[in-house]
């Protein structure tokens, strides 16, 4: 059993996230910010905990944090503004980056994005500005002495997940289900001996654990 501390879980991802660990007998402690999250948190059988990443101090945070095995960073505006955008995906992630080293948790897994998205489309300011932010993001994490992974899924979609995917340091740009990436992140998580690895997912046909048999060259 592998203690989680997930940011992020009542998000998309982070929400079929915290059901598949705790299928998997992990233990999850899922940060949340608004009161009504916290019962449908606990149904998806993890323990919440009340922050806002946004007023919370690095202190604060590392000591929600200690303990733990890994940190989980799913978190993200949603495309809400440019503000709210470095807010969290910007600020945010390197809050917690900040943390878990306070924290002494050594694992950090961060959900990014596939540098390609939306490439050769015309696109605004606010999408420009959240490429730039993760990008900054991923490299403050990179330049932390963590043990961390950066997943950077393609286009996330709602359809069912399959369980096979196409997962590699690089690929060619693609869709991928948000429960997909919510496994791949299980597996992740069960997989240490991936490290300081940056995977690019798209959907494909390779299963998820061949896929993390593979990446631990």
């Amino acid at each position: 059993m592998t203690t989680c501390f997930i940011i992020g879980a009542a998000g998309n991802v982070g929400s079929h996230l915290t059901k598949q660990l705790s299928a998997k007998q992990h233990a999850v402690s899922a940060l949340h910010r608004k009161s009504e999250q916290a019962e449908a948190l606990k149904s998806a059988g993890a323990v919440p905990v009340a922050g806002d990443l946004q007023k919370l101090t690095v202190d604060q945070l590392a000591q929600k944090m200690a303990g733990h095995d890994v940190v989980i960073f799913s978190a993200g505006a949603g495309g809400a503004g440019i503000e709210l955008t470095n807010a969290i995906d910007g600020e945010g992630s390197s809050l917690a980056v900040a943390a878990a080293e306070k924290a002494g948790v050594k694992r950090f897994l961060l959900v990014s994005v596939f540098p390609d998205a939306a490439r050769g489309e015309k696109t605004s300011e606010g999408f420009e500005n959240y490429m730039r932010v993760k990008r900054l993001a991923d490299v403050r994490l990179v330049e932390s002495q963590l043990d961390w992974v950066i997943l950077r899924p393609g286009t996330l979609t709602n359809v069912a997940g399959r369980g096979t995917v196409r997962a590699d340091f690089a690929i060619p740009y693609g869709s991928v289900p948000r429960e997909d990436v919510a496994a791949t992140l299980v597996a992740l998580v069960e997989t240490p001996q991936i490290s300081r690895k940056i995977i690019e997912l798209t959907e494909g046909d390779e299963s998820i654990s061949d896929a993390m048999f593979r990446l631990q060259r």
